[in-house]
C-alpha cells in the first residue's frame, strides 16, 4: 500500500523556516520531519511513498538524490569519479516517488494529480509537517474493517497555553500546552480507497471541502480515534517542542500505540 505525502505547501506560518525550504524539510533533531514520517509508516511495513511536491520541491529532490551518500562513508577515486560506500550504515527499504503537483494547487488536486500513480488500489494520505504516536498499521487494519471509502484519525488537539490545577492561591501542577481531555480534530491521518478519485474535480478543490464534508454525509468516513500524542508543526513554538523531545531520547512517535479499540469500549 502507498503512502502519500502532501508536501507542496508554503508553509506561511513557520516562514522563519521556509524561506529557503518546504515545511517538510523543516529539521528536527538535525533531520528532515518528512523523515520522521517516513520512519513513522516504515516501522508499521508501509516502504512505498508518494510525495506530492509544490514550493521548492528541488530541496526534496536533492535530499533523496543523496540521501545514501550523505548518510554513509564513502571512498571517492578523484582520478576516476569513481565511487564506493565503504561499511554501509544505512540502507532503508523506501521506494519514494516525486511527483511535482504544482505551486498553488490545493490538498485534494494534489492528491487528484497522484490517481495514475496511485491506481485502483488503496492507499494512505498524511501532511507532511505532523507527528504522532499513532500505530499505522492499526489504522489500517481499522479501516479494512470499516469497510468505507476514507477513514481520518481523530486526535486530540494541544491546548494553546499551559493547564493549571489550582488549590485555593497555590498552583499545585502546571502543564505546558497539553492535550485538551474534550473535543477531537483531524489529525491529518487517513487511509483512503481509489473511489475517493471520482470526488476531487480539479487542482482548486481542498481534501478538508467538498470530499471529506460528502464523504461523511454519504455514511463513508470512519473515524479512528487516536488518543495519543499528536503534535503539529506550525510555528516555532512547536519545532522547539518536537525538538526537545527527541533530544530526551523519548520522542513519542518513534513508539507507536494502538488506542482506537480501548476508546470504542467508552
Amino acid at each position: 500500500m502507498k503512502t502519500v505525502i502532501l508536501a507542496g505547501g508554503l508553509g506561511t506560518r513557520i516562514s522563519e523556516e521556509t524561506e529557503n525550504r518546504p515545511k517538510p524539510m523543516v529539521e528536527v533533531g538535525g533531520k528532515p520531519i518528512l523523515w520522521h514520517l517516513l520512519n513513522l509508516y516504515s516501522a508499521a511495513g508501509f516502504n512505498e511513498f508518494v510525495i506530492a511536491l509544490g514550493y521548492k520541491q528541488e530541496v526534496v529532490k536533492e535530499y533523496f538524490r543523496a540521501f545514501w551518500a550523505h548518510n554513509n562513508d564513502l571512498s571517492i577515486d578523484l582520478s576516476t569519479g569513481a565511487v564506493e560506500g565503504v561499511h554501509a550504515r544505512i540502507a532503508e527499504r523506501w521506494k519514494v516517488h516525486l511527483i511535482d503537483t504544482g505551486i498553488s494547487t490545493m490538498t485534494g488536486g494534489r492528491i487528484k494529480r497522484l490517481q495514475e500513480i496511485i491506481g485502483r488500489e488503496s492507499f494512505m494520505c498524511t501532511y507532511g509537517d505532523g507527528l504522532a504516536s499513532i500505530d499505522i498499521a492499526d489504522l489500517v487494519a481499522f479501516h479494512r474493517r470499516e469497510g468505507r471509502i476514507a477513514t481520518l484519525a481523530a486526535v486530540r488537539p494541544p491546548a494553546r497555553f499551559g493547564a493549571l490545577q489550582v488549590e485555593g492561591t497555590q498552583v499545585k501542577k502546571f502543564q505546558e500546552k497539553p492535550q485538551t481531555s474534550e473535543g477531537w480534530i483531524n489529525g491529518g491521518f487517513f487511509v483512503f480507497e481509489p473511489e475517493l478519485f471520482d470526488r476531487i474535480k480539479g487542482d482548486e478543490m481542498w481534501l478538508e471541502h467538498e470530499p471529506l464534508v460528502g464523504l461523511a454525509q454519504d455514511g463513508q468516513l470512519s473515524c479512528y480515534l487516536h488518543d495519543g500524542f499528536w503534535q503539529p508543526m506550525d510555528t516555532l513554538r512547536d519545532k522547539r517542542l518536537l525538538e526537545d523531545l527527541w533530544a530526551s531520547g523519548n520522542a513519542p512517535w518513534t513508539r507507536p500505540v494502538a488506542t482506537n479499540d480501548a476508546m470504542r469500549a467508552l
